[in-house]
């Protein structure tokens, strides 16, 4: 598989695209099977699911709080989820159908229980997403798996990504990606910190470095492929105006074409190249000049506080816990909270401490739940 050649370092003048169909195939079998169809006829390698347990990933007022939004499936958010999310059998027969076009099928995996579903499935590699990338208890646990992993580090610090590193190095993972990621749907491209491709592999030289996309068009898709992007994902969409969030950052068939052509053309053997070559390569423009602006540091943009805040994962009870208790890891989940409660990276500084009141299954766990 060309993914693999690329994370082995066995190639280093190809590049794999995803197309991440996600949950734009609006519930419907037969609308997956389309799309996956017409991103391997736009000359992709790989479609890509979003597989969720959702009792596992969302806490339950999480599920519960009522969904009023124009891109609603159902009545209450899990009711909206529970629409868009296939069955086990539904999966067997999309990754059946991609195996006859000669497509590579996957997923996210959005929670440690969807972890096991896509080890099950015999996936080629496992994606871990930008909400992800900080839920240490879930990448230890990918980190020893015999598949390769590609992790996105959308609304991140550099000290999660260093940690991430961390977390495979200790491991002895060396099968792994990392994709450069702007958590905002649609990103801007003065917010695409392009550049930051640049740093990621100064920074790992040893680490395939990646490019999640989620800003209107292809062309600073293209230029992150100049700039040394050896995997680009973007989200794929059969008609922009159809219902759903992410239709209007996705590209409909004829983009995702033109995007694989134009890499493909490219001599990818003399790359990377510097700002000032790529934008004379694609013809300059304003946005493209905003993308390639200077970024050195990898922090938090305020443009993705919005998706942060509704699905960053927060430290939870993973069951009814006893004012005066030292907490174990047993005692906690990582899950979508409502409402949010301490961020899933500082789990480990939480451990040992000693609860201050009684807390309930799924019961968010606040700074203030705990004696520091």
């Amino acid at each position: 598989m060309l993914l693999n050649d690329i994370i082995s370092g066995k190639v280093d003048d190809a590049v794999y695209i995803i197309a991440e169909i996600g949950q734009n195939h609006q519930g419907c079998l037969e609308t997956a099977k389309k799309m996956i169809y017409e991103a391997k006829k736009s000359g992709c390698h790989c479609v890509k699911f979003q597989k969720s347990n959702l009792p596992a990933k969302f806490t339950q007022p999480a599920l519960d709080r009522e969904y009023i939004s124009d891109h609603a499936w159902g009545r209450t958010y899990g009711e909206h989820k529970e629409y868009l999310e296939f069955s086990k059998d539904q999966y067997l027969k999309l990754q059946a159908y991609s195996e006859e076009i000669n497509v590579d099928f996957t997923a996210s995996a959005m929670d440690e229980c969807s972890l096991d579903f896509l080890v099950e499935l015999n996936v080629p590699f496992i994606k871990i997403g930008s909400g992800d990338a900080n839920n240490f208890p879930l990448l230890k646990k990918a980190s020893r798996l015999d598949l390769p992993l590609v992790i996105s580090t959308g609304m991140q610090t550099m000290e999660t990504i260093e940690r991430i590193v961390q977390t495979m190095e200790d491991a002895g993972k060396r099968d792994y990606a990392l994709m450069h990621c702007v958590s905002s749907y649609p990103t801007a491209p003065k917010d695409s910190k392009l550049q930051l491709i640049s740093m990621l592999k100064r920074r790992f030289p040893d680490v395939p470095i990646g490019y999640s996309g989620h800003e209107l068009g292809v062309v600073i898709s293209q230029a992150a492929v100049l700039l040394g992007a050896r995997i680009v994902e973007r989200h794929f969409t059969l008609d922009k105006g159809q219902k759903g969030s992410d239709h209007q950052c996705s590209l409909e068939p004829q983009e995702l074409g033109t995007l694989t052509r134009a890499i493909t053309n490219f001599n990818l053997s003399a790359i990377p190249l510097p700002p000032k070559e790529i934008l004379q390569k694609l013809n300059g423009g304003q946005e493209l000049e905003e993308a390639l602006q200077d970024a050195q540091c990898k922090t938090i943009l305020p443009c993705e506080l919005l998706c942060r805040n509704k699905l960053g994962k927060s430290i939870v009870a993973a069951r009814t816990i006893n004012k005066g208790h030292r907490l174990q890891l047993t005692d906690i989940a990582i899950k979508v909270s409502e409402p949010s409660g301490l961020t899933a990276e500082s789990y480990m500084t939480i451990i040992g401490k000693e609860v201050t009141d009684n807390l309930g299954e799924d019961e968010p766990i606040f700074g203030s739940s705990i004696i520091l």
